[in-house]
């Protein structure tokens, strides 16, 4: 408790300072005791669960691009107790997605950017990425298009601004750009992966489905014919989108026994939830709010390399089920 706010010694393994979750160097109980945040994101802020909860619910609000439920008919059909889960029967004879309107939802700027990133990865760990300018373009429009663009997103940026995590809106962008787009190696020491790749598109790594967390790829990937569902393990206790699935999935070949996502949101919700808790709460439990039901999301930080001034990359982040 004593070191808190102290100045910079080179002698101090480690830090308790506002400037220590720049450079990845803050001392274990830092958070606890300093109420200071450890992981990625500007640095500098501290907020209390209660008012993630209550910026959540903010957040929820203003999603105005999710879908409504004659947009998307889901079909869960099975639920299966976690005891089944890596059972990998496949106990859905039907598509989990039964009605989707793409003309109306994939007409919205926010899921156009969305929708142009997700085929510009390898899902398979220890290959390069390599990015075309037209690629990277399209990663600077899905920041810019979600977070500069939407009510939801410029509330975001006013909470952690507010709340002294970013002094610009282009700091926050750009942040959200490297913490979310940064490449980092995951096997073979290849520039392999994001946390972006990871959570979004999905990848393959030892054999088994890693990461994938949003349900704009399980579609897609379901309608081609490269994704087939079988159970789910998980439904939250929304009625109306957003919604929770703990769903099991095989695609093309391979295996994922519990894979989470938010059902039904807009890209920039999906983005603004993960930036949010990444930001506030990295490498824990998040406690969010929607609609006056509880949300959790598990955040991880990636620690083998960074960003910036020693600034961590998002390693993973998704829908925590009981």
């Amino acid at each position: 408790m004593g070191r808190c706010n102290e100045a910079f010694d080179s002698q101090n393994k480690c830090h308790c300072n506002s400037k220590c979750s720049q450079h990845g160097n803050c001392c274990s109980d830092y958070s606890s005791l300093c109420g200071g945040d450890a992981g990625g994101g500007g640095g500098g802020g501290s907020v209390s669960d209660s008012e993630i909860k209550a910026i959540s619910e903010a957040l929820y609000s203003l999603d105005s691009n999710k879908a409504s439920t004659s947009e998307l008919v889901l079909d869960p059909q099975v639920l299966v107790p976690d005891s089944q889960t890596s059972s990998q029967r496949d106990l859905a004879p039907l598509p989990l997605f039964q009605f989707l309107d793409e003309e109306a939802l994939f007409s919205r700027p926010t899921f156009a950017a969305l929708v142009a990133l997700l085929d510009n990865y390898q899902r398979m760990t220890g290959q390069d990425e390599d990015f075309s300018p037209q690629q990277l373009a399209e990663q600077e429009a899905f920041v810019r298009e979600t977070m500069s663009k939407t009510a939801l997103g410029r509330k975001l940026y006013a909470f952690l601004s507010s709340n002294g995590y970013y002094a610009s809106e282009e700091d926050f962008l750009q942040d959200l750009k490297m913490m979310w787009f940064g490449l980092y190696s995951r096997n073979n020491n290849k520039k392999d992966s994001s946390g972006f790749e990871h959570i979004f598109a999905g990848e393959i790594k030892g054999g088994k489905i890693s990461g994938f967390h949003n349900w704009v790829q399980f579609y897609l990937l379901e309608k081609q014919g490269l994704l087939n569902y079988y159970s789910h393990s998980f439904d939250g206790p929304w009625t109306s989108y957003p919604d929770i699935l703990g769903m099991q999935f095989r695609w093309d070949g391979y295996f994922k026994q519990v894979g989470s996502a938010i059902m039904g949101c807009s890209p920039e919700f999906d983005f603004a939830m993960y930036s949010l808790c990444y930001i506030t709460r990295p490498g824990k439990r998040c406690y969010l709010s929607l609609g006056g039901k509880q949300l959790i999301i598990q955040t991880y930080t990636w620690d083998s390399s960074s960003y910036g001034d020693g600034k961590k990359y998002i390693g993973s982040a998704f829908p925590a089920t009981p």
